[in-house]
């Protein structure tokens, strides 16, 4: 009970999300048998409600709609309704986005849906106010009820296309990828990126600007492998901007979901597990190339903040932060000028100005943070040494954290998700590269332990999710793809072949459920889950890269540590299938540009072997190599590279390339040198 209401049925649930909705006047269900054959035996309209424990909007619609009496009445008396947690059932919320941009030409959460009682969608939006809602409900009430064939036939034809949008064909053309290909995506993201601000341009200032780390590091991987350095420079203004803006949390670390502006300054301040982990990632393989310090902060202060909130004592990752506390979406980070003034005495004016804090404020006449002048010219305004600015500035955010702390937090979602676990072990191993800190490696192997023990089934499949000590929901392509890429990443700064192991089986197991013989890809969901009304793929990169083209670039690297053709060549293959799209669109498919790359530049195999093979192993890791696989241990192991390598008594490096080993040195510099 909440308040003497009784609760519906998604009481039980283990989604927050779900729980949130829990007690609403709304008779909602779980996705399951049970509504559908509701909706089929009563012959009623479904509603499928679909968001997440972080989203703003979707709290919005719940106050003014989904706990209203009256309009509960309505969906309660002429439809079926579901709510649907998107990040434990994105093949649920793939379909019926489909269907929003089909319908609406755009997408977002919430997505509401109106579908047949069979599930195939006739309607499908996003967030409305009450009264747009209610007309919404009302429409579909009324076409079902006199015009049923014009439901149907919508429905079918909806349904249709969303089976066909991104499934790619069989490209039976010879592979062939070329630098002029390369040229010719520059030349695209040349157009549409904001030089002075770095990121995507929009339309207009209003336009959300998203942090897209695997574009980036596709712009920092081409710009190393080509000389143009017109691409890092694109880079290294959005990675500037970025940790100076309002996206990042200066006072607690971490990085919120998107700003709302094109300036970065004020965000949308739900901050999620799989930006963090990415952006991790992003930032310390770029320190590895600048030796910007700004970066390396980013990085320490982001990690102690999953240390310190989004860690389970199991090692596993929770998923968000929600935008909202209090009721008030950003209540949590924003300052007002008045109360900062007692709480800073002397240092007042030096953080006003470092932030551009105003009596007017930035965000609902309140200030969220945001850097816009360097450390120098604060320094040189003030009188002071550039590292006495810096030091001040920490001392009082760690003062104004202590201060925050006071305040009601906003909600976590507590749940582990596989994928985005693999996502923040990928950014504990490139945090460890850079840094050289022992408990990021640390932090990376216990979640991977904790994916290998407690989200692996004895069949080899994987689980999804993890909530209070429980595994549930059978995992989907990404699941497998990302938690693969971990595993590799942890080998290479181990050099334990167990997890080379790990991250073949599931790329097997992925094969024998998800492939589609006929496109040569993979379908999202298992061919062991229930059937949808469709099976879709995730093709194209977004904010987090696709299960495709993931799985794909985990097919080169293994083809090249195991000797596997059949690896190398499927992955060329999926690569081809996407040829096009990746030349014409780059920006929605920078990790298959990541693959393209690693196929025109093929990638140098650095074995390490003897007894201070992690030695060597961390010193080269001190610079950026972007198309590098490391492989070695103080022993030879049993990858086919490192038989008859190990020189008793001596640590010695292989410089390879396509399983062929230039003469081995003994200094890391001079292994460097035979990197072309």
């Amino acid at each position: 009970m909440k308040d003497g209401k009784k609760g519906n049925r998604l009481v039980d649930s283990s989604s927050p999300y779900l729980k949130q909705h829990a007690y609403n006047p709304v008779d909602w269900f779980p996705w399951g048998d049970e509504a559908l054959d509701k909706a089929k035996a009563e012959d009623k309209l479904i509603v499928i409600s679909v968001g997440y424990a972080a989203c703003h909007w979707c709290h919005v619609m719940e106050h003014e709609s989904f706990e209203d009496d009256s309009v509960a009445k309505i969906m309660n008396e002429n439809y079926v309704s579901i709510k649907v947690d998107r990040e434990e059932r994105p093949d649920v919320d793939q379909i019926y986005m489909t269907a929003a941009y089909l319908t609406m030409g755009r997408g977002g959460w919430p997505l509401n849906a109106i579908a047949l009682p069979n599930g195939k969608p006739i309607f499908a939006g996003t967030y409305y106010p009450k009264d747009q809602w209610l007309k919404v409900l009302d429409h579909f009430t009324n076409m079902y009820a006199n015009d049923k064939e014009k439901a149907l036939k919508a429905a079918e034809d909806i349904t249709k296309n969303i089976g066909l949008l991104e499934y790619y064909s069989f490209n039976a053309a010879e592979p062939l990828f070329e630098k002029n290909d390369l040229e010719a995506m520059f030349n695209k993201w040349d157009e549409i990126v904001d030089h002075k601000k770095g990121g995507r341009k929009g339309q207009d200032f209003r336009t959300p600007k998203f942090p897209m780390p695997n574009n980036w590091e596709y712009l920092m991987k081409y710009s190393a492998l080509s000389g143009n350095t017109k691409a890092f420079d694109i880079v290294e203004t959005t990675l500037d901007q970025m940790a100076a803006s309002g996206l990042y949390d200066h006072v607690g670390g971490g990085f919120t979901r998107y700003s709302v502006d094109q300036d970065w300054m004020i965000p949308h301040f739900e901050k999620m597990m799989y930006d963090n982990g990415q952006l991790v990632s992003l930032y310390s393989q770029a320190y590895r190339k600048t030796k910007n310090p700004i970066y390396k902060q980013r990085v320490y202060e982001t990690l102690e903040w999953v240390k310190r909130e989004m860690t389970h004592k199991n090692g596993g990752f929770y998923s968000s932060l929600d935008a909202d506390s209090d009721g008030e979406e950003g209540k949590y980070y924003v300052w007002d000028y008045q109360e900062l003034q007692p709480l800073l005495g002397e240092d007042f004016d030096l953080y006003c100005y470092y932030y551009n804090i105003t009596p007017d404020g930035n965000f609902e006449h309140k200030n969220h943070l945001h850097k816009r002048n360097t450390d120098a010219v604060v320094a040189q305004k003030f009188a002071m040494s550039i590292e006495d600015v810096i030091e001040k500035i920490q001392g009082i955010n760690q003062k104004l954290y202590a201060e925050r702390e006071k305040r009601v937090r906003p909600g976590l979602d507590d749940k582990i998700i596989t994928s985005w676990n693999g996502l923040m072990i990928q950014g504990y191993v490139e945090a460890y590269r850079s840094f050289g800190e022992e408990e990021y490696l640390e932090a990376a192997l216990k979640a991977g332990n904790f994916i290998h023990s407690e989200q692996l089934k004895k069949d080899g499949s994987l689980y999804r999710i993890s909530k209070d000590g429980n595994s549930s929901i059978n995992g989907f392509l990404d699941d497998y793809s990302i938690t693969a890429m971990a595993f590799i990443d942890l080998y290479q700064v181990t050099f334990d072949e167990e997890w080379l192991t790990r991250a073949k089986d599931l790329v097997d197991y992925a094969h024998e459920h998800f492939y589609d013989a006929n496109s040569k890809m993979y379908f999202y969901t298992s061919d062991l889950d229930p059937e949808l009304i469709a099976r879709k793929m995730e093709v194209n990169d977004n904010v987090i890269p696709s299960s495709n083209s993931t799985l794909a670039r985990v097919y080169l690297k293994l083809g090249h540590y195991f000797y596997d053709n059949n690896y190398l060549e499927m992955s060329e293959t999926m690569l081809n299938n996407l040829k096009k799209d990746a030349v014409e669109s780059p920006a929605f498919n920078s990790n298959w540009g990541q693959l393209m790359l690693d196929f025109i530049e093929e990638p140098y195999e650095i074995a390490i072997v003897g007894p201070d093979a992690d030695a060597k192993r961390a010193e080269f890791d001190q610079q950026y190599f972007p198309n590098v696989l490391l492989l070695g241990g103080n022993s030879e192991g049993q990858l086919k590279l490192l038989e008859n390598k190990l020189i008793p008594d001596q640590t010695t490096i292989y410089v390879c390339r396509n399983k062929v080993c230039k003469l081995p040195v003994t200094e890391v510099s001079e292994a460097v040198k035979l990197i072309d």
